[in-house]
């Protein structure tokens, strides 16, 4: 895959370790910065380095967890508390645009690689801290824990049964991409003022305000979103699921009238009282059952043909072998060689 290496010429130091903080990192690595990161060497290293799968050879130096969020970085263990190796790292801070940090509260200070101390040694640093709860709250932060506390979990799953995880830690990944923003922001700002930033984002608060319409649904219409399984609670069909003829899964994602309309002729379903997105909502299961009727009499092939010509929106059901296989997904694939493993990636943080 051909990347703009736009920040070619940008330094980042980055003191950051599991998923959050060292996507930011590889963000930045895609596209061309020169991105050093710094691991505990009095721990050996980022811990996400031993996550191995039990598919994993239990030798190899590094699991592809690690490799998933440390593309293209060069990688440095020091022990901070040792007066040697923090030089060696304040010499790094002293060259650096960015440093990114998600260390525990009240680390940065221990180790003294607070604001203040990082922009003695360079003026205009932009200092992008990470996060849990917030710098005065020292709660561990792992991504299931906010994804309970901020009302994901109350969400997941089918109704009457557990929550259910997201299977990527989506609260690391939404977290990471605010640190990005603000990043480019305060680049920004420095390219006008020649000033630094103190950036600061918490996991919970970009969980939060990743509630988008469903924190409104609450704010606005006192509606307490409840697990849906894969279900809309303002559109029909939206996120229902149907098997076809051979045995294939699809979901359907219907956004409008039309569009359902369309849906309805294809599949020569009577749409008497389902013509309104408001009557679909409310006659749901009725309308679910008609539709699964209707679908289950065609295969996969077919249903995608006419779906595809007329414009309606549904999603084949694919493991990831089938997702990462697909010509799409291999444009996006990036290959480096990381202490003797050849590691492919998929990136899509760029897009």
């Amino acid at each position: 895959m051909e990347i703009n290496k736009i920040f070619e010429g940008l330094q980042i130091v980055e003191f950051a370790s599991v998923l959050a903080g060292p996507l930011v990192g590889s963000f930045f690595a895609e596209l061309g910065a020169k991105v050093t990161k710094i691991e505990n060497k009095r721990t050996g290293g980022d811990v996400t380095r031993r996550w191995l799968l039990p598919s994993e050879d239990k030798e190899y130096p590094v699991s592809a967890y690690y490799c998933a969020a440390n593309f293209g970085k060069s990688v440095v263990l020091l022990d901070l508390r040792d007066p040697k190796d923090y030089y060696e790292a304040m010499s790094l801070v002293a060259e650096a645009d960015v440093a990114v940090l998600n260390l525990k509260p009240g680390d940065a200070d221990k180790l003294n690689l607070d604001y203040h101390t990082l922009k003695k040694t360079r003026r205009d640093i932009i200092y992008a801290c990470l996060t849990g709860f917030g710098s005065d709250d020292s709660r561990p932060a792992f991504d299931v824990v906010l994804q309970a506390e901020t009302g994901f979990l109350s969400m997941t799953g089918e109704p009457g049964r557990m929550p259910v995880k997201m299977p990527v830690a989506l609260i690391d990944v939404i977290a990471a991409h605010h640190m990005k923003e603000a990043i480019l922001c305060a680049l920004i700002k420095r390219m006008r003022t020649g000033e630094g930033s103190y950036i600061e984002i918490s996991l919970y608060e970009a969980a939060l305000a990743s509630l988008a319409n469903q924190a409104t649904n609450w704010l606005m219409a006192g509606h307490i979103a409840g697990p849906m399984g894969t279900r809309h609670p303002n559109i029909a069909p939206y996120g229902d699921l149907f098997t076809t003829s051979d045995g294939k899964h699809i979901v359907l994602a219907i956004g409008t009238d039309r569009q359902f309309m369309e849906l309805a002729q294809l599949l020569a379903i009577d749409a008497m009282g389902f013509e309104k997105n408001v009557e679909r909502v409310r006659k749901r299961d009725q309308l679910t059952s008609a539709l699964s009727t209707a679908i289950g009499k065609h295969s996969l092939d077919h249903l995608s043909g006419i779906f595809d010509d007329a414009g309606v929106p549904y999603g084949r059901i694919r493991n990831l072998r089938e997702v990462l296989d697909d010509p799409m997904a291999e444009k996006m694939k990036l290959c480096e060689t990381i202490e003797g493993l050849n590691t492919i990636r998929m990136r899509t943080a760029l897009l």
